[in-house]
């Protein structure tokens, strides 16, 4: 029996299928990170909506659940279109595509995450959007059952003056709590604190260490166990915040 289903969805990555075909991979609202083939997806009326970051609908059809199954695609929105001229946005869309595609198993409904990630590419180029992806890498890392406790000392139980987190349990350490131990202990930067405002605009070098943060933990407890490196996009996105 034939299944199918229609949803929203964000084109994650697309790879050639045949001369003329493509298999595309979205995170859609209801049926997680899903793939399919799209007839006709490697020419030229499938190029500009089959771009990693565009919300599209998409209508999912198959003989039976397990199968690859064909998707009919249609444009709703192209969100990478008015940041062509800022390679920093571009690298943060891609980078924020890549991170999905290579943590959330497949055909597994994350509502969440696909809201959220919807928020940031229809936000891309804000002054605060590399802060609020920093946020959204350490939601993502909750979705993902490593979630990082930031809110009091592991040492010495207080809320203030956290500045490091520790790389073994993932909590939070004040200036205080760190004694000798600080060389070993990941940067807290001031935007991810309770107390700091979403009106604060971090520094670049702040945003770096939130990545820094994240890319451990990810590294750690989701790629190294399988053997894998965290996405190219992701340290390409990392190395232009140095820059």
């Amino acid at each position: 029996m034939a299944v199918d289903w229609t949803d929203r969805g964000i084109v994650l990555a697309v790879r050639s299928h045949g001369e003329n075909d493509a298999i595309a991979t979205l995170l859609t609202e209801k049926q997680g990170r899903h793939a399919g083939l799209v007839k006709g997806g490697a020419g030229r009326k499938f190029r500009a909506i089959l771009q990693a970051g565009n919300l599209v609908q998409a209508e999912w059809r198959a003989r039976l659940e397990g199968h690859l199954g064909n998707f009919s695609i249609e444009a709703l929105q192209a969100y990478g279109g008015g940041i062509l001229n800022d390679r920093l946005a571009l690298a943060g869309m891609s980078s924020l595509c890549a991170m999905i595609d290579a943590t959330l198993p497949e055909r597994e409904p994350h509502p969440q995450t696909f809201a959220a990630a919807l928020v940031l590419l229809s936000h891309l180029g804000d002054p605060l959007w590399h802060a609020h992806y920093v946020r959204w890498e350490l939601a993502l890392l909750r979705e993902m059952g490593y979630g990082l406790d930031l809110r009091s000392c592991a040492a010495t139980g207080t809320t203030e003056n956290l500045a490091f987190v520790s790389p073994r349990s993932g909590r939070a350490v004040s200036r205080a709590g760190a004694g000798p131990y600080r060389e070993r202990l990941l940067v807290l930067p001031e935007f991810l604190k309770d107390d700091t405002t979403d009106d604060d605009v971090p520094p670049p070098g702040d945003v770096r260490a939130g990545l820094v943060l994240t890319g451990y933990f990810f590294e750690r407890s989701i790629f190294a166990p399988h053997h894998q490196e965290l996405p190219q996009a992701r340290s390409r996105f990392l190395d232009l915040l140095g820059r």
